[in-house]
């Protein structure tokens, strides 16, 4: 079992995240009208997974504000913001942060997504959320980069994810 930190504390991960070259695991995720999306939604674009725990937490926030900045710079490309978030808060909290450049995906439904994507947080007093990782596919789906970031009070690598998408 891997491990990450919160806050300087190990806090066990379950399951391998979708690691470069590889095809991503499956996913059915609830979007903010409460419809189940799959990949195939997306057919054709690229997309920029920032998985987080919640967009009630200072650092999730951000890194959701920071994608939705990006992504409205990127030709071909979607930001999915996929938490443990109900729909309607995250729709709730991308409204009042006049965010419309990212697609917010709730696991509410589809708790085998955190272990299957390898983002599972299983000990501690965040276990069932997720853990906070970037995987960044292309046109056909292949991971072309992956990050479990290693403390979750850290943002990810931006620079890392948007330079795999060339």
């Amino acid at each position: 079992m891997k491990q990450v930190n919160r806050a300087g504390t190990p806090v066990d991960v379950a399951g391998d995240l979708p690691a470069v070259g590889q095809a991503p695991p499956p996913l059915t995720l609830t979007n903010p009208d409460m419809e189940d999306v799959t990949l195939a939604t997306w057919a054709g674009k690229r997309k920029v997974l920032n998985i987080i725990p919640s967009v009630d937490t200072p650092t999730c926030a951000m890194s959701t504000r920071r994608f939705n900045e990006l992504a409205s710079k990127m030709d071909n490309t979607v930001v999915l913001v996929v938490s443990a978030d109900l729909p309607f808060a995250a729709k709730r909290f991308c409204g009042a942060e006049g965010l419309d450049s990212v697609e917010t995906l709730s696991t509410f439904r589809s708790p085998d997504f955190r272990e299957n994507w390898g983002v599972a947080l299983c000990s501690g007093p965040m276990d069932g959320l997720c853990a906070r990782a970037v995987v960044v596919l292309d046109e056909q789906d292949k991971v072309i980069h992956s990050q479990l970031v290693p403390e979750i009070k850290d943002e990810p690598d931006y620079d890392a994810a948007l330079a795999a998408l060339g």
